[in-house]
Order: structure tokens, then sequence, then C-alpha cells
């Protein structure tokens, strides 16, 4: 059986050891959706933060991550979210939209990072060191945070935006293109929230 990780500060203390003050961890949320905005979040823990149950937002429930944002957001030493529009990944392409809400996320942050850690395997472009951790929402505590915020900022937007277009049920699905979703979408047409570019077969 697969050993189970879980995230720690070891990549936040090796930094720490090479002489960084302040490492802030990077995720985003809403990459694969056909609706609504590509989210990001920046977060700088305090040392050794203990944030019990802290993981890979995909790993927890809704009512978790809700827990854990309200957590996150009172122990943090800094934090910002931010995101890009789906009219900005339908000009410049969900990757460039994904760099751009997490420049974003991390100029939103009320200090200034002279590291970060960011999730998956290309660097986004920040003006500070930047290294990537595959898999860094279950490695690093930075980044794992980093992913509720992230995660928890889209979903409420979405279920605000369920009230705006009731006909899709984004309550139900976020924007995924689930089954129901493509059904919805088939049945009304495309809205002004969805992503044109990666609805180009739906007729």
């Amino acid at each position: 059986m697969a050993e189970k990780s879980f995230p720690s500060y070891e990549y936040e203390k090796a930094a720490a050891a090479c002489g960084f003050t302040c490492v802030c961890g990077i995720d985003e949320a809403g990459r694969g959706p056909l609706a609504g905005p590509v989210f990001a979040a920046a977060v700088v823990l305090p040392p050794d933060c203990e944030i019990p149950g802290l993981n890979d937002s995909k790993k927890l429930t809704e009512k978790k991550r809700e827990e854990l944002f309200e957590i996150i957001t009172e122990k943090a030493e800094a934090y910002s979210v931010a995101s890009a529009s789906e009219k900005e990944i339908d000009e410049i392409n969900i990757l460039n939209a994904t760099f751009l809400a997490m420049r974003r996320a991390y100029e939103g942050l009320p200090v200034r990072p002279d590291k970060a850690l960011i999730d998956g395997n290309k660097k986004p472009g920040l003006p500070c060191e930047e290294e990537t951790v595959v898999k860094g929402d279950s490695k690093s505590m930075s980044i794992a945070a980093a992913s509720i915020l992230a995660k928890v900022s889209r979903d409420r937007y979405m279920l605000e935006m369920a009230k705006l277009y009731p006909q899709y049920r984004f309550e139900q699905h976020k924007g995924y293109g689930t089954k129901l979703h493509y059904e919805m979408i088939r049945e009304h047409g495309i809205s002004e929230i969805h992503r044109k570019t990666f609805l180009k077969t739906i007729h």
C-alpha cells in the first residue's frame, strides 16, 4: 500500500537554511473547469505553525476545507487570494492566466517574500526566488495552505455565480465539465462566464 504523504515544513526550513527570510507557498484552483476564473493564493505561515488536518485541498471534504480556511487565515503571517477571469483565460490561455493569478496573489501580500514555493513544475515569473514543487500541496505546508485558500475562494465565487445563472446549476459542479454541466450548456447555451476556448466543440 502506498505510504500516505502529508505536508511538512521541510521545504520552508531548507529555504531558511539558505538564508531566505520570508517564504510563501503558492497554488491555484480551477484550471480545469469550463466556467469561471482561475484562482490562486499565496500564504506565509509562521515557522512550525501547527494546522492539524492540513493537506492537499483535493483530498479533503468541502466542510473540512471551509474549517481549515478559517484557521489558515487566522494563523497565517500573511495571505492573499487573486484570480484571472474567464475572459483573460480565453485571451492568453489557461497556463498564462494561471501565472497571472499567481503573480497577482504574490503582489497582494502585505509582506514581500524573497522566496516562493510553487505547486507544479512551471514558474510563473515572480520577482523573487522561485522553487517549483511537483505535488507540492501534499509536501509543503505553505503550498497546502495556499491550495485550501484558492479552492475555497473559487468554490464560494461559483456559489455566487449559481445565484446569477441558476439554469447551469453551478452549485453542484462548480463549473467543472460534468455530465450535468454539459447537458445544461447544450440546453441553455454558453453564458458570459463560460470559457469560450474550452467549449469550441459545443454547438
